[in-house]
């Protein structure tokens, strides 16, 4: 049973006018088989958790503590979180030319598992968990994101989430710039990724749409770097109904 545990959390980032500090103090306990859904207003630091906790170097963490079952995640470098158990589908998914899905996928499985798989079980693997995520099976061969729609991108991360088998996935708006069919499949996918595994999951979202499809235990609102209030399903429909303009104002 994994345990990522986020404590006292500060992260700053550098902008044209200097440092700016965006987290200020987030405290955040996520368990093996959680699913945990962030949401708040643009600029509350959602993403910035995301890429903190992934290791993004444009973030500086200036105080607090990231923990994975333990051990110190500030301390590892962006691989060796992959490799702890870390796993981190982007919003925007850079392309990477001249490296086909398959042989990223593979190498990836590789670099993770200290030794490659083994082919006819890799393959079979890769042909199911692209069935059923209704992905043509020429997709191997393109090129990493090198001219994908926005639903190709989101698919192929979730492709990544099933093959990879992470112990904690932090989903980055996932939902965003998919249609409905596409934003079930995908759902469909976390949700497989959970049941064939004990995957803890933190989403962030703005919208509760995900939500119906991906059921959250427990629900964190984000405002201006700190975490406002904190609930179960029942505070996204609260949230879905009223907004975020009561926390704009106690901030304001």
């Amino acid at each position: 049973m994994a345990t990522l545990e986020i404590k006292n959390l500060h992260v700053s980032v550098d902008t044209d006018q200097g440092k700016k500090q965006i987290l200020r103090g987030v405290d955040l306990v996520i368990k093996s088989g959680e699913t945990h859904a962030v949401m708040g207003p643009n600029g509350s630091g959602k993403s910035t958790l995301a890429y903190s906790i992934a290791g993004h170097p444009k973030y500086e963490v200036t105080d607090g503590e990231i923990l994975l079952d333990g051990e110190n995640v500030l301390e590892m470098t962006v691989d060796e979180r992959a490799r702890a158990g870390l796993f981190l589908a982007m919003q925007y998914p850079v392309e990477i030319p001249g490296v086909s899905v398959s042989n990223f996928l593979r190498t990836a499985k590789t670099a993770l598992d200290g030794e490659a798989p083994k082919l006819r079980e890799w393959v079979g693997d890769l042909k199911k968990a692209m069935t059923n995520l209704r992905m043509d099976p020429d997709f191997t061969e393109r090129n990493v994101n090198e001219g994908f729609s926005g639903g190709e991108k989101k698919r192929h991360e979730i492709l990544q989430l099933e093959l990879l088998k992470p112990k904690i996935a932090i989903l980055d708006e996932t939902d965003s710039g998919l249609d409905v069919d596409a934003l079930k499949v995908v759902s469909e996918g976390v949700n497989r990724a959970k049941e064939t595994s004990d995957l803890g999951v933190l989403m962030i979202t703005h919208y509760t749409r995900i939500l119906r499809y991906i059921k959250p235990d427990f629900v964190h609102v984000f405002v201006a770097g700190k975490i406002a209030e904190q609930g179960g399903p029942e505070l996204a429909d609260r949230l879905e109904a009223e907004g975020y303009d009561r926390y704009l104002k106690l901030e304001a």
